[in-house]
């Protein structure tokens, strides 16, 4: 694989190309391209298709569109372009697997393929969330540490404030924040017994290179990684590149995560099907990942779980863990937020679909869109990763029997979701337990869940 210089020289010294020509002249015309060159065509009746041919006619688009457009810099405002020959080389060289985590909580990251039966990799929690306090903080973290067996890494929230002044970026405030939250979040894992277990994005709460940078000289391992996400569509701007820079000097392993928009510049649910795999590549050779994260989201919604949303979810990753074996996450986000039916509904419906479409890991979940501050618990990402084992090893067309059945319990009501419960009205903030009432609805939603087809 050509080296990060090379990938550096090209972001200073390729095609010259306004952002807006990058976007209107060179990737909205490709991607119509390619589908329909492919023939690819959505189909909401199957939300969860089981077409191998499809699905690889997917993959083939996705290459071509990222061979044909690259990425693009905005700070340079030049195009970065990989011949097929290096695509194709990037492939063969990438990751294979990632071991995350340390001592009895080390985990090992690998990819999966569709209707496998091997248990995902569940990276559960905040998905970045904010959270109001640094006592809420604390709270969850160690929550996460003794209420969630099934975590194989967790995913943290991001802290709003500390010592009671507002956190904004590009202030100090952001990198004392960065630094707290680093701090705290291992400590936190500590008092929950498990001292070990990954942190993949413990810089949540930077939104800057340099709060990013200085918050992981303060506890972030070798064994955790850097989250790292370019701008859409396909923009690496320097800031993430500087980012880069570091993990790969410093030995940390780089978690790449990607949101390709349903009704953007990709257009509808195929070209955010191809988009996505675009993604994939980009995250191998561009941004030097050891892991890609990715979730296709709703231009309109916010959210993860509409049904044309989960279709181009489910076709790319058919497409990704049949033609590549560098382990990705799939990314769940719902519109309703804590001890909610909807929400249960929702979770169920991304992670059975990602699951049996061949994802390698889970990532759950960001509850309410994660818009709403402390809204969200450890139990909506327990039932996300007890709804991926219970559903490995299912065939597509069972899961996707199971998500049709799921959607129709709550997408006409997508655009006014109930908001549900804050942490500190569903848990008991100093014991690190849910409420009984929301230990009670988990039950009966469980067994719900049961008879609609997902073997608790």
């Amino acid at each position: 694989m050509i080296g990060f210089y090379d990938v550096i020289d090209r972001a200073m010294a390729g095609p010259y190309c306004s952002e807006t020509d990058f976007d209107m002249a060179v990737f909205v015309p490709k991607v119509q391209e390619v589908v329909t060159k492919y023939k690819i065509k959505y189909d909401p009746e199957n939300p969860v298709p089981s077409d191998d041919d499809l699905a690889d006619r997917v993959f083939q688009a996705g290459f071509e569109l990222y061979r044909d457009v690259g990425s693009y810099c905005p700070d340079s405002e030049r195009i970065i372009r990989f011949s097929e020959e290096e695509l194709g080389e990037a492939l063969a060289q990438a990751p294979l697997a990632t071991v995350l985590g340390e001592g009895k909580d080390a985990r090992i990251l690998k990819a999966r393929r569709p209707e496998s039966d091997a248990p995902p990799f569940c990276y559960i929690g905040a998905v970045g969330s904010a959270v109001s306090s640094e006592e809420i903080y604390a709270s969850l973290m160690e929550a996460y540490a003794s209420f969630l067996p099934l975590a194989d890494a967790i995913t943290a929230p991001s802290l709003t404030s500390i010592n009671g002044r507002a956190v904004r970026t590009g202030t100090p405030m952001e990198v004392m924040a960065a630094i707290r939250a680093t701090t705290m979040g291992h400590e936190a894992l500590r008092r929950g017994g498990r001292p070990g277990l990954a942190i993949l994005n413990n810089i949540a709460t930077a939104g800057s290179d340099t709060a990013k940078i200085a918050g992981s000289g303060f506890g972030v391992r070798t064994t955790d990684t850097l989250t790292i996400g370019p701008n859409a569509e396909l923009k690496i701007p320097f800031q993430r590149f500087n980012e880069i820079a570091f993990a790969l000097t410093r030995g940390t392993p780089i978690l790449v995560d990607t949101a390709p928009i349903l009704g953007g510049f990709c257009g509808g649910p195929e070209g955010v099907a191809v988009t996505n795999v675009a993604y994939h590549l980009l995250a191998i050779i561009a941004m030097r990942g050891s892991m890609h994260l990715t979730f296709p989201i709703h231009f309109k919604h916010g959210c993860t779980s509409p049904r044309d949303v989960t279709w181009a979810t489910s076709v790319s990753t058919q497409a990704m863990s049949r033609n590549s074996h560098f382990p990705f996450f799939v990314l769940s986000y719902t519109a309703a937020g804590p001890m909610t039916e909807m929400c249960y509904h929702e979770t169920a419906e991304t992670v059975t679909a990602s699951v049996v479409s061949g994802t390698s890991a889970i990532e759950a979940i960001g509850v309410a869109k994660s818009t709403h501050i402390d809204t969200f618990t450890p139990m909506e990402a327990r039932l996300s990763a007890e709804v991926a084992h219970a559903v490995r090893g299912m065939t597509r067309d069972e899961g996707n029997r199971i998500v049709k059945t799921l959607l129709g319990t709550y997408e006409n009501n997508l655009a006014d979701a109930p908001v549900g419960k804050k942490y500190q009205e569903c848990w008991d903030v100093d014991r690190k337990v849910p409420h009984q009432a929301y230990a009670d609805f988990d039950k009966r939603m469980k067994e719900h869940l049961s008879e609609i087809g997902i073997p608790f």
